[in-house]
C-alpha cells in the first residue's frame, strides 16, 4: 500500500458539479462529514479514518489506478473512458445519465450502422466512441472536443455527437436527435485493487461501502408503526411484511390491541397507511430511516 497521511485512507472525490454535491451529501449521512480547511480546500479530513482528495471527476479514476488515492466516487463513464484498471465497489445510483450518438434532426441516419464511412465524431469521450464504432464495423473519425458538442455539428466541426444525455431536453433544444444509447452511468465507488487485497485497507474500503450502501437503502424505505387489532394481524403481516415480517409488540393495557411496526417502501407509504386504516389500525407513524442493514 502507498504510503498515506497520518494513516488515513485517501478518499478522490470530485471537486464540482451536482455529482461533487450528491457525494459529500452521502458522505456526511454515513457519518463523514469533511472537515474543509477553507473554500478552495482540495483536502479535507473524513473523521479518523479517510482523507478526501477534492480533484476533477474525470481524473479519478487515473488518482485510483496509480495509488494517489485508494478508493473514489465517480461516473461509470468516466471510469470506462479512462481504461483504467480499478474495481468498482458499489453503484451509487445516483448521477444518472446515458452516453448516446446523435445526429442532426435533417439526418436520415436512424442508426449507427447508417453513418457513412469517414464521418467526423466530436466527442469528450473519444475512447468509448471509437471502440463502440469499431464494433459495428463503422470506421469514423474522431473530433476531440470539450465543453458544449451539442454544438459541434451546427459549426461544421463534426456531422454526428456522442455525448451525454440526461432528459434530451439539450439535445432537442439543438435539433440533435438520438440514435442510439452506447451505455448507460451512475456514480460509483471505485478502489484500487492492490489496496482491496492490502489486509490493512481493504476491508476498510468495504466498510465504506457498507456504510454508504446502508444510508442509499434507508432513501427508499420509511419505518411505520400503528397500532393494530389482535384479530387481524394475519391481514396485517399481508399489508406491511416487513424485510421478515413485522415486529408485534404488546400494548400496555390495550385488551385487543398490539403495536405492528414494520419497515415499508417510502414509495407505497399512502397505500399502506390507507390499507391499515381500512383494517381498523389507529395511531399511525411514519418516520425517516437514517441506515438501513439487511
Amino acid at each position: 500500500m502507498n504510503d498515506t497521511t497520518k494513516g488515513r485512507i485517501r478518499v478522490a472525490l470530485p471537486n464540482k458539479g451536482r455529482l461533487s454535491e450528491k457525494a459529500v451529501a452521502l458522505l456526511e449521512q454515513a457519518g463523514l462529514r469533511p472537515s474543509l480547511r477553507g473554500d478552495r480546500a482540495l483536502v479535507a479530513d473524513l473523521g479518523q479514518d479517510f482523507q478526501a482528495l477534492f480533484v476533477r471527476a474525470a481524473d479519478i479514476p487515473e488518482y485510483v489506478a496509480d495509488g494517489a488515492a485508494e478508493v473514489g466516487i465517480t461516473g461509470a463513464d468516466l471510469v470506462a473512458e479512462s481504461g483504467r484498471d480499478v474495481a468498482q465497489v458499489l453503484d451509487l445510483g445516483f448521477g444518472y445519465c446515458r452516453l448516446c450518438v446523435a445526429v442532426r434532426d435533417d439526418s436520415p441516419a436512424t442508426s449507427p450502422t447508417d453513418i457513412p464511412a469517414g464521418t467526423r465524431v466530436a466527442t469528450s469521450f473519444p475512447r468509448i466512441a471509437r471502440r463502440h464504432f469499431e464494433a459495428l464495423g463503422v470506421p469514423i473519425e474522431i473530433a476531440p472536443v470539450t465543453g458544449a458538442t451539442e454544438i459541434a455539428p451546427h459549426l461544421g466541426v463534426a456531422e454526428v455527437i456522442v455525448d451525454l444525455v440526461s432528459t434530451g431536453s439539450t439535445l432537442r433544444m439543438n435539433k440533435l436527435r438520438e440514435i442510439a444509447t452506447i451505455m448507460t452511468s451512475t456514480a460509483r465507488l471505485v478502489a484500487n485493487p492492490g489496496a482491496l487485497e492490502d489486509p490493512h485497507v481493504g476491508p476498510a474500503v468495504l466498510e465504506l461501502g457498507t456504510a454508504l450502501e446502508s444510508v442509499l437503502r434507508a432513501e427508499a424505505k420509511r419505518y411505520l408503526m400503528a397500532n393494530v387489532p389482535r384479530g387481524r394481524l394475519a391481514e396485517v403481516r399481508e399489508v406491511i411484511p416487513g424485510i421478515n415480517g413485522p415486529t408485534i409488540v404488546e400494548v400496555l393495557d390495550g385488551d385487543g390491541w398490539v403495536a405492528a411496526h414494520a419497515v415499508v417502501d417510502a414509495d407505497h407509504v399512502y397505500q399502506t397507511i390507507a390499507r391499515l386504516k381500512a383494517l381498523g389500525a389507529e395511531g399511525i407513524l411514519v418516520t425517516r430511516i437514517e441506515r438501513l442493514m439487511p
